[in-house]
């Protein structure tokens, strides 16, 4: 029998998962004010561009370090008691932050603790949401999730600049804290109690280490969980084309401008896509099309290596961007496919690789842009994507080149 379509009238159906959204959403907002209020005040009292944009990319660093790390936590202690800490302990960080006189090294290190929060927050959410939304639920809250997160990027970025304008960094800072304290009352009044994830957590099996490394395990040693994994990583390749934007409005004679619209296109297509994908189609649509979508996101850069007119690399960012959103989809499947006493070290796992992939990326497109135009990097990147993801798709498990949604044993030794 099918699965019926749900829609977001079914999921906020769901009083559990309204404080989930409500909170998370709080949470995402939070993260956005303290990269731009912690990035501005520190340039102000040090007048370092080097010690500003470390503060700023420690929000992205603190997953490569602490992604699978911490999400060992929200695996082996109640996941609402998790949510619940590192909103307290993000609130309790903000607030000393705004003590007057706090030396800028103090004020980078205490962001980068603050941001060491977001790993064990995201994958204790990520881990909830199979076992509170059942059906196509989860998958149709997971493309709304991820349209909010594209929205709030642009608009915590936009909304801390225009507090700072009106007011101070300081003000933003208060409102920060506010966002997380709030975020913590949602999730204290609006989760039930429950147990850790698995039986194990109060005689832990082994050392931090080994607790950490089975969750890689899980992931790595199973076929299945592998192929999901690889998929999302190689598809995303083509986010290197963010390192790149600035030399490639250049070549098009453009300013900042150019530089805002060549960031905005993927973000907004993604967002288009996720929408048409959770609402518009079937369940059994969805799934279907992951692979054609996840080919289409890398190949349809291929032409920008021909130096096409602007407006044509504007829409072909934005149709990347909407195949893009095949991820939501994938994500749903990947979550319900992994064990549950592992789902938040695996999602730990497939942050910080995505992380570790789009950062390396970066770097390797930027040092090729220092030797050829950018136009020629950016469909250098397309193609080395394309034949990855087609490398995938020709290894992948399942008979009818569809992923499926059943669980996956655990690996023999985890």
């Amino acid at each position: 029998m099918p699965e019926q379509q749900a829609g977001y009238r079914e999921i906020f159906a769901v009083r559990e998962y309204r404080h989930l959204f409500a909170a998370n959403l709080l949470s995402l907002i939070g993260d956005q004010l303290t990269a731009v209020a912690l990035s501005f005040l520190v340039y102000q009292r040090s007048g370092s561009s080097l010690l500003a944009a470390l503060t700023f990319a420690g929000s992205y660093l603190t997953w490569v370090v602490g992604g699978p790390l911490l999400s060992v936590l929200a695996d082996r202690l109640p996941r609402r008691r998790v949510l619940l800490t590192c909103d307290l302990i993000r609130a309790g960080l903000v607030l000393v932050m705004l003590i007057p006189g706090t030396p800028v090294p103090l004020l980078v290190a205490l962001a980068f603790v603050a941001n060491l929060c977001r790993p064990p927050f995201q994958s204790a959410r990520a881990s909830l949401l199979p076992d509170v939304l059942d059906g196509d639920r989860y998958p149709v809250a997971n493309g709304l999730d991820n349209i909010v997160a594209e929205v709030t990027q642009v608009a915590g970025f936009a909304l801390g600049g225009l507090l700072i304008t009106a007011g101070s960094a300081q003000t933003v800072l208060v409102v920060d804290a506010t966002t997380f304290l709030l975020s913590a009352v949602l999730i204290a009044t609006g989760l039930r109690r429950c147990a850790a994830a698995t039986q194990a957590a109060a005689e832990p099996s082994g050392s931090w280490w080994s607790e950490t490394t089975a969750g890689v395990r899980v992931v790595f040693t199973n076929r299945t969980l592998r192929s999901y994994l690889l998929l999302f990583w190689l598809s995303c390749l083509v986010y290197a084309t963010e390192g790149v934007v600035a030399p490639l409005a250049g070549e098009y004679g453009g300013g900042a401008r150019t530089v805002g619209l060549l960031l905005a296109m993927m973000p907004a297509g993604v967002a288009v896509g996720g929408v048409l994908l959770t609402r518009f189609c079937s369940p059994e649509l969805r799934r279907r099309s992951m692979l054609p979508l996840a080919v289409l996101s890398c190949a349809v850069l291929l032409p920008v290596a021909g130096h096409p007119p602007l407006p044509v690399v504007l829409a072909l960012l934005f149709v990347s961007g909407l195949a893009g959103a095949f991820s939501i989809p994938l994500n749903a499947v990947f979550g319900r496919a992994v064990p549950a006493a592992y789902r938040a070290r695996a999602f730990g796992v497939a942050m910080s690789g995505l992380c570790a992939v789009q950062g390396l990326a970066m770097l390797g497109a930027g040092a090729a842009a220092e030797a050829v135009r950018p136009t020629l990097v950016v469909g250098g990147v397309a193609l080395l994507a394309t034949l990855a993801v087609l490398t995938v798709v020709a290894t992948w498990p399942s008979p009818d080149r569809a992923p499926v949604s059943e669980p996956v044993r655990e690996p023999v030794g985890v």
